[in-house]
């Protein structure tokens, strides 16, 4: 089984990550973000992930450094998962709804980390606050910065005609938890790395 443990500490926050590539959706997480420890529960539960994330920050300033590095250390987890990447799909896409929205997420594990925003399709969106003041540009840094660790190139485009945050999200991170999930896949035809350069970094 592919797994991973990944323990990170900074002056700003201390994140540790047990990561299960070939898992059923376990999940323990406790980031001090309790709107993003529902948005991870549904990426893992959905992904087919055993994931175990805690994390202590400097939430009494904010919350940005810690949900930063959640994705960091995340992203970490899954790219030494993954080792040599031998044998994986490497791509994965899936459309999902949620009432008026549809979240299309597709991803390419291909060594080049990128991933420049989710792409809103409708009306202007009105940030919703929760009680941790969660927006897009949150999730925005999140996926970011996981996207980067894994080496992996993330698209989100989202349509959508609702006004709420978390309706927005849910599909958003089902949907990412689905293609990664795609992605990690071994493709019992595939020998050796799936890329024609016989590396993925």
């Amino acid at each position: 089984m592919r797994k991973a443990t990944i323990k990170r500490k900074t002056k700003e926050t201390e994140i540790n990550v047990k990561l299960a590539i070939e898992g059923s959706g376990k999940t323990r997480i406790d980031t001090g973000i309790g709107f993003l420890d529902h948005m991870l529960e549904l990426f893992a539960f959905h992904g087919l992930f055993d994931l175990d994330a805690t994390a202590k920050g400097d939430l009494k300033v904010d919350i940005h450094h810690t949900n930063e590095d959640i994705g960091i250390v995340l992203g970490d987890a899954f790219k030494k998962a993954l080792g040599d990447k031998k044998g994986i799909k490497r791509f994965g896409s899936i459309s999902v709804p949620m009432e008026d929205v549809v979240a299309n997420v597709s991803v390419d594990i291909s060594g080049r980390g990128f991933f420049s925003g989710i792409i809103i399709e409708g009306p202007k969106i009105f940030k919703i606050k929760t009680s941790e003041r969660y927006s897009f540009e949150y999730a925005n840094h999140l996926f970011e910065s996981l996207a980067k660790r894994i080496g992996m190139n993330l698209n989100i485009n989202l349509t959508t005609h609702n006004p709420d945050l978390h309706t927005n999200l849910e599909p958003v991170f089902k949907a990412l938890g689905i293609a990664l999930d795609q992605a990690t896949q071994i493709d019992p035809r595939r020998i050796g790395v799936p890329s024609t350069k016989g590396v993925i970094d």
